[in-house]
């Protein structure tokens, strides 16, 4: 999920999760913070949240202030990338996370998948209901990073479960099942307007799908129990993954969600 614009090679080897490397990010490095400018990282449903929570900010207030907008290519679905900002005192060009500082990220603990990832990329093939069964992971070797250089060795599995990545991937693994179908879909297939609004809202705006679906028609046309409705209004994780089910049932007809009986309503074509 990370793209960067610097000159970066990546190894074309294809990493399982008991492969191990060596690798250390610590303040002592001289290339301290250096992952963190001139890059593009894409973020996930799961960072939004705990980013958004960790500053106190409404979902369309954080996107507003810390996002830009982006349509992703090949598949033309909204996502949004993390906003840079221009370095005071430094080359125009450059440009680094909001939240970096000389001694380290302001809110570490809640970062995104992409920067705890960092120095592996991950990708998968296609979708399954298990995607961890068709992923692999890769090196992002960039020229400045001294890290590799440390005697820390790690298997994937160590660092993802270190990250807290493992926990990222299983809550974001339905929306990442998204990206990867829609990469699969014939080109004149394209996906309306609407329905990229919704996928963006279901995604990134939280609090506007849970008012979408307690204070507009939505309960008057969907079946939905009192206690995954109870769920839905306390738990944002248990929201995203309502919003999700019921996209993949508005999209592919797959799932149990169901409709109220004789509820004439209009659904979203691809």
């Amino acid at each position: 999920m990370k793209t960067t614009d610097r000159m970066a090679s990546v190894e074309p080897v294809r990493l399982g999760p008991e492969n191990t490397f060596k690798f250390k990010c610590h303040p002592g490095i001289e290339c301290f913070t250096q992952c963190c400018r001139d890059i593009n990282i894409i973020l996930t449903p799961y960072d939004i949240i705990r980013m958004k929570n960790r500053l106190g900010l409404p979902s369309e207030e954080f996107l507003a202030i810390y996002t830009e907008p982006q349509l992703l290519e090949k598949t033309g679905l909204p996502v949004v990338t993390l906003k840079f900002l221009e370095e005071q005192g430094k080359d125009a060009q450059s440009k680094a996370c909001p939240f970096i500082r000389e001694n380290g990220c302001l809110i570490y603990d809640d970062r995104p998948t992409t920067c705890r990832y960092y120095p592996l990329g991950v990708a998968s093939l296609s979708h399954k209901e298990d995607l961890a069964d068709d992923e692999f992971y890769f090196f992002v070797h960039e020229p400045h990073c001294l890290g590799f250089k440390e005697d820390k060795l790690w298997t994937v599995r160590e660092w993802r479960k270190d990250q807290g990545v493992d926990i990222h991937d299983q809550i974001n693994a339905e929306w990442i099942d998204f990206l990867v179908r829609k990469r699969s879909f014939p080109p004149n297939m394209q996906l309306t307007e609407k329905t990229k609004q919704m996928f963006f809202m279901v995604s990134y705006n939280l609090d506007k799908f849970r008012d979408f679906v307690f204070n507009s028609t939505f309960l008057q046309r969907y079946e939905v129990d009192e206690t995954t409705l109870e769920k839905i209004k306390a738990d944002e994780i248990a929201l995203l993954k309502f919003g999700l089910k019921w996209l993949k049932w508005l999209l592919f007809k797959e799932g149990d969600f169901k409709m109220k009986p004789d509820v004439d309503t209009i659904k979203p074509r691809r």
